[in-house]
């Protein structure tokens, strides 16, 4: 993947990188998840991974995960941001879900364009993890403006997806306590992507990739509407 996101961005981020295991005490409950590291770069990002049963832990979605996670998702955004002394000092540790997690999703969908994606097992966990997106976008609306029950979304999800019922219950519950944060994902995504078609349309042959990934991420978390007026704005500045 190394050689391909020295292709696909220009800005990366100084803070060190590592892999851990979720450590025991509160791996059998934990998700996969991303803890940035210091705002002084002391301690690095870590990408922890549960594996509660070594014999069952199942490596299908690992490529999909580690780019939404880890590079050039969740590390590559954060930890720019945080090394960005233009930034006011408010902003610097500033998160809006649809833009972290819009960024960390798109950040899924480069897998072939990172290299990544070449053994099928790893290209159907990127599938699954898609359909997963898709079925808590309704979960998500079901619960909260719907009026279904935990039972009926659990079912709902049961019925749609390829994941174990201990791991659909842990989620639904997850989405009971937090309204939107599973909309937020795909909102952010679908916005990202429909820009990067926007400055490929307008722009055509002087359409370089590195610069508007440059223009995604360097002013760290925004809400949509402003990010979307500043894409147009560098896109018409580029086209006067």
């Amino acid at each position: 993947m190394r050689p391909q996101v020295e292709r696909l961005f220009r800005l990366r981020p100084k803070t060190a990188f590592e892999v851990r295991r979720t450590e025991a005490f509160r791996e059998a409950s934990s998700s996969a998840e991303y803890q940035p590291g210091s705002l002084d770069g002391t301690r690095p990002g870590i990408f922890y991974v549960p594996i509660p049963s070594v014999r069952d832990y199942n490596i299908v979605s690992d490529e999909d995960l580690f780019l939404h996670e880890a590079i050039p998702g969740h590390h590559y955004q954060i930890s720019l941001q945080q090394e960005n002394t233009k930034l006011p000092a408010f902003r610097r540790p500033l998160w809006y879900s649809a833009y972290g997690e819009g960024w960390a999703l798109y950040c899924e969908s480069l897998g072939k364009e990172l290299g990544l994606y070449q053994d099928p097992y790893q290209y159907f966990g990127m599938l699954s993890a898609e359909m997963h997106r898709a079925i808590r976008l309704v979960v998500d609306v079901g619960l909260h403006q719907k009026g279904w029950t935990r039972e009926q979304a659990i079912q709902f999800s049961l019925d749609h997806e390829a994941e174990p019922e201990s791991s659909i219950v842990s989620e639904i519950e997850r989405y009971m306590a937090w309204p939107g944060q599973a909309l937020s994902y795909k909102i952010g995504q679908l916005k990202i992507l429909e820009l990067r078609k926007l400055a490929e349309t307008r722009l055509g042959s002087r359409f370089e990739i590195k610069d508007f990934h440059d223009k995604i991420l360097e002013s760290g978390c925004l809400p949509l509407t402003i990010l979307e007026k500043k894409i147009r704005t560098w896109i018409d500045g580029l086209n006067q």
